[in-house]
């Protein structure tokens, strides 16, 4: 993957400051299992944090470097115990659009009453 510019990692790490981690990295380390569920998160999410539990520091970069070298995807932000990766969606991926919902059906005749008096008005 190309590196980002300096505006994207900036765009990306102001993105990715409310998200939560999505995915946790403890004593096994680097499981099959854990890039699997990485490499998921980036295809439905593209901006993802792993939060890394006991792991030593030098042992974070090394780990940063082969998650971007076997998912494709750009690291974004190293600080403390949370890495931010960011990889595009395909192409072909359709967005998740969730339902709307519906408003509730009025509990009594004084609501019901001033539902269909608010729906007149418009």
């Amino acid at each position: 993957m190309n590196p980002l510019s300096p505006t994207e990692v900036r765009a990306l790490r102001a993105a990715a400051h409310h998200l939560n981690p999505t995915v946790a990295i403890a004593g096994n380390g680097l499981t099959p299992n854990v890039l699997k569920e990485i490499d998921l998160s980036l295809k439905s999410h593209e901006l993802i944090k792993v939060k890394l539990h006991g792991i030593e520091r030098e042992e974070r970069a090394a780990l940063l470097e082969q998650i971007c070298a076997e998912l494709d995807c750009a690291p974004v932000q190293h600080i403390g115990n949370i890495l931010v990766f960011w990889r595009p969606k395909p192409e072909g991926a359709v967005e998740d659009t969730k339902p709307r919902r519906r408003k509730p059906a009025p509990k009594n005749k004084k609501q019901a009453a001033a539902a269909l008096e608010k729906k007149a008005r418009k």
